[in-house]
């Protein structure tokens, strides 16, 4: 498959046509970085609490704090990124991260660092997370043609899994097991400046909101703006409405009780859990490649309620089987539709959300998932004792695959896609 940019020079894979922006390769690299960063970072981070206080509870407080600070801000976030220029907010971010993980680093080496450092660190981390999602969302339309939004969402829907779920932890944990936890955070340093500099050599977009103009309204009236522009936009609300209950049903399960299946169903239990969880992550990386591959689908709304709804099914299967290749088989199913879903989805808002509103509305979408993530953990560690597991992810499978259907005709979505064609 071909595509034809500005230059008339045809690039044989649509996936790679961004890539002949000077400033989306920027930041893109920039953005590797900061995701291999935060992929050796959750490893680092757990180890050097470990290392200064080998307390669950410890653990249990830095990654709240974390936690705390994405959700707590998200919103916020949102709405600077439709206020401020978004390439200053996200080289505020990095260069915030690159601050904070190198005190974490100096303390350490110093022998200075204490348990409530790390949870300070965890939060100020959090935030500038929370500032920095949506401010990438906004800033992706304002340097690349429409139809390039997919393929570079399909790469950083490659980078992600492989860098934050599979390369940096197997670096952080190689670095820290042969040095010390400081050691790794100053590698996790060293990431983020790099990614400092690639920003720090980027342009601003010509289109970028303005100060004067958006500083006008108060922050409360911008976040209620947000909010009636989703109310309004009924693939938005709907798909919104599925996606906070798919979080609810689904993300528990498989974060906190799939650790188990692996340890009571399978002899080497710890290993295999770490080969069901590559296999997830190599076929989100898959999906994602493949659908930013392409162009988007025609009937993209259908396409994504289906890739979500219709995907989870196979967590019926992990929650059955004692065989470890169609567990694998299964989680590899649900990682493809998972990962090529959310191409669509992000392609999806940068394309229909006006511009000016961009930040606000992937906020909410951001704010969404992480509300009902801990609500999911909470819910599902209790449940298990009374209900099987088997029933769990029954549950699981088949309930949003119900919801898909229900959004898709309470929204209109067939007739909505055919009457605003993105491709």
């Amino acid at each position: 498959m071909s595509t034809q940019l500005d230059t008339g020079r045809p690039v044989r894979w649509r996936v790679l046509a961004p890539f002949r922006v000077r400033e989306y390769r920027l930041l893109i690299g920039a953005v590797s970085l900061s995701i291999f960063a935060e992929g050796m970072w959750s490893v680092v981070m757990a180890l050097q609490v470990i290392a200064l206080d080998n307390d669950p509870a410890s653990l249990s407080l830095v990654a709240t704090c974390l936690g705390g600070g994405l959700v707590l801000f998200v919103l916020v976030g949102g709405i600077a990124a439709d206020r401020i220029n978004q390439r200053t907010i996200i080289i505020a971010v990095e260069s915030v991260n690159l601050l904070t993980v190198t005190a974490v680093a100096v303390l350490g080496l110093l022998g200075a660092l204490r348990i409530w450092h790390m949870a300070v660190a965890a939060g100020v981390l959090g935030i500038a997370a929370a500032f920095f999602f949506p401010a990438y969302s906004a800033l992706l339309p304002r340097i690349l043609p429409a139809e390039q939004l997919l393929a570079a969402n399909g790469v950083e829907g490659v980078v992600r899994p492989v860098f934050q779920r599979s390369v940096g932890p197997a670096v952080a944990g190689m670095v820290v097991g042969a040095t010390l936890p400081s050691v790794g955070a100053v590698g996790v340093a060293c990431l983020f400046g790099l990614g400092l500099v690639l920003l720090m050599a980027t342009r601003g977009a010509a289109d970028s909101p303005a100060p004067q103009e958006n500083q006008r309204s108060h922050v409360l009236h911008d976040l209620a703006d947000g909010f009636r522009f989703m109310v309004r936009t009924p693939w938005l609300l709907w798909t919104l409405l599925f996606a906070s209950i798919f979080v609810l049903v689904v993300v528990g399960p498989i974060e906190v009780l799939l650790p188990f299946i692996a340890k009571d169903r399978f002899a080497d239990g710890a290993r295999i859990y770490g080969f069901i969880l590559a296999f997830f992550g190599f076929g989100s990386a898959l999906g994602a490649l493949t659908v930013s591959s392409r162009r988007m689908p025609r009937r993209y709304l259908t396409s994504l309620m289906m890739m979500w709804g219709l995907g989870a099914i196979p967590l019926v299967i992990v929650g059955m089987t004692t065989s470890f290749p169609l567990m694998a088989a299964a989680t590899f199913v649900i990682g493809v539709t998972d990962g090529a879903a959310v191409v669509i989805w992000g392609t999806l808002l940068q394309r229909r959300v006006p511009t000016e509103m961009l930040g606000r509305v992937s906020s909410l979408d951001f704010f969404v998932s992480l509300a009902f993530m801990p609500l999911s953990f909470a819910i599902v560690g209790p449940l298990s004792k009374v209900v099987g597991m088997h029933t769990i992810f029954l549950v699981s499978g088949v309930v949003p695959a119900v919801l898909a259907a229900v959004a898709l005709v309470a929204a209109r979505m067939p007739r909505d896609e055919l009457a605003h064609p993105l491709r």
